[in-house]
């Protein structure tokens, strides 16, 4: 179930401009409508300035064209210049699309103009450069507005400047020329810009879709929601990339895998068991499987994650199995304790009528012998566990599997240097470890020589010692079974490792090889008749 923030109920536009994408959608929006401005204006400017070099160069031709003129020199030397000039610079004029040719005298004083009743005054704008022999653009306020304009001088044969010549093109009409290329560039933009509102606007409604319409805050309390949600839960909870990654490990995956799987490691770099990352990392789902780590027992599930049939990585998920492994294992003791308490209650009772048969037939001495006889047995056993062992816990183990091994016609013997006093077990070592090493220890030592008994001259033993020394407690269990074959040694204490084809074996030397490390001790493997399993832990410094 997926937590989202409760959104308030707004009008759709206000809506739109709520959320991540109506947002990026306004400044992208802004944006392309800001560079399309600006690239056209910059187009504008480029064009301008672009179309009044030209007419720079336009006018200038002109001018020079009608200065080197013949008609133009002779007149200009004639009584009366204006009669030939004049209609020759308005012919000149309109052949050339400019809006004037002036021809004048050195001192400024016109001969022609486009409007005749000008001619005869003086000339307005710069001619001195001209006079001097030099030609000349500049952009001046004249009769007919402001104007691009060129001033060139009229030489004779000698090279003297006898008269000026002025050609030019007024400024509107350079803005009437740039409107058609104006109005193609803003139709340019204005299609530029609805082209980039519509791809930001449909790259933006996907991204609606993935967001849900939400906002940046709303996605902001929606991950803080979720980063919350992932370290409160209990459950661990691991996600994979499709190159085996962690993308995701919360603080219960941490602890219960005692490693920091920090967010990129690929999971085969990380200290897990094999078992544990092959299971993960191989490609069938994984269901309720059970696996050791380095400090505990945890339900393994693992799935692929999948998206329009390609697979973006795996789910993995741990629940921690411990304490309830920790509970069957005592719960399997004591189920056992009382089978063999019953076992014992059924033998009892026999013993109890054979007595009474024989006070019946009146053989009071053997009736007496008989009783004394099964009290002195059963009372010197536990005498010998509770007189070695005075730690409560091992020594109500230590009789229960006595009469278990009892009922399945085991010989269960405490050896004669056990002994562990109240109080110096290490504090490490809890009650609970302590049942799960001893008393799996035993079910497997009568389990195999039970298994083995027929090749055993004389019935199946269990020869268990438990002992405080040098510092250390000691637990050896010995049996009379076939052994571990030398190359399996290093298999034993792998979760799933077993001798008989039963599901669900295989955990119990797991489970005691990792209370040992939890107690900071160490277990061994050898061989006498059978297979002998030592643990050895460190007792608490006090007792040492």
């Amino acid at each position: 179930m997926s937590v989202r923030p409760p959104v308030p109920t707004l009008p759709p536009a206000r809506r739109l401009l709520r959320s991540l994408a109506g947002q990026l959608f306004l400044v992208q929006v802004v944006i392309v409508a800001a560079v399309v401005a600006g690239s056209a204006l910059l187009a504008y400017w480029v064009t301008a300035d672009r179309a009044e070099a030209t007419a720079r160069r336009q006018v200038t031709g002109v001018a020079r064209t009608v200065a080197d003129s013949p008609t133009v020199r002779r007149a200009v030397l004639a009584p009366d210049p204006s009669a030939v000039l004049q209609p020759f610079a308005e012919r000149v004029r309109t052949d050339t699309c400019v809006d004037f040719v002036t021809v004048m005298d050195t001192h400024g004083v016109r001969w022609t103009h486009p409007d005749p009743s000008r001619i005869g005054q003086r000339f307005l704008g710069t001619i001195d450069p001209a006079v001097q022999g030099r030609t000349f653009t500049e952009t001046y306020t004249g009769t007919l507005g402001p104007s691009v304009r060129a001033v060139t001088p009229v030489l004779d044969d000698q090279g003297r400047v006898v008269a000026l010549v002025s050609s030019g093109i007024t400024v509107q009409a350079i803005s009437r020329g740039l409107q058609g290329p104006l109005l193609l560039l803003l139709g340019v933009a204005a299609a530029a810009l609805a082209l980039g509102g519509a791809g930001t606007y449909l790259a933006n409604a996907r991204l609606r879709r993935h967001t849900h319409g939400m906002g940046p805050a709303e996605l902001s309390h929606l991950y803080e929601y979720h980063q919350a949600t992932l370290h409160s839960v209990r459950e661990g909870l691991i996600l994979l990339d499709p190159a085996g990654r962690v993308v995701l490990c919360n603080d219960a995956a941490r602890e219960l895998l005692g490693v920091a799987a920090p967010v990129g490691t690929p999971l085969r770099e990380l200290a897990l068991p094999a078992a544990l990352t092959a299971a993960v990392l191989g490609p069938a789902p994984v269901h309720d499987e059970v696996h050791l780590t380095a400090t505990g027992v945890v339900v393994l599930n693992s799935s692929a994650i999948e998206r329009d049939g390609q697979q973006l990585g795996r789910a993995v998920t741990l629940r921690d199995h411990t304490e309830l492994q920790a509970l069957a294992g005592e719960l399997d003791s004591v189920r056992d304790f009382g089978d063999a308490l019953a076992a014992q209650a059924h033998e009892a009772a026999n013993r109890l009528h054979a007595v009474v048969s024989l006070v019946e037939l009146g053989r009071y001495r053997e009736a007496v012998e008989f009783a004394t006889t099964e009290l002195e047995l059963a009372q010197r056993l536990t005498d010998r566990v509770v007189g070695a062992v005075s730690e409560p816990v091992l020594a109500a183990l230590l009789l229960g599997k006595a009469g278990q091994a009892a009922e399945n016609g085991v010989e269960f013997t405490l050896t004669e240097d056990s002994r562990i006093d109240d109080g110096v077990l290490p504090e490490a070592l809890s009650a609970r470890d302590l049942v799960t090493i001893l008393g799996n220890l035993i079910d497997n030592a009568m389990d195999a020589a039970i298994a083995h008994s027929a090749c055993w001259d004389g019935p199946p033993e269990v020869t268990v010692t438990a002992r405080a020394d040098g510092g250390e407690l000691l637990l050896r269990v010995a049996d009379t079974g076939a052994g571990i074959a030398p190359d399996a040694v290093s298999e034993v204490f792998r979760r799933g490792w077993s001798t008989k084809d039963r599901a669900g074996r295989g955990l119990g030397l797991a489970l005691v090889a990792q209370a040992a490390r939890r107690g900071g001790g160490t277990v061994e493997v050898g061989r006498e008749r059978g297979a002998v399993l030592t643990v050895r832990l460190p007792l608490r410094r006090e007792a040492r």
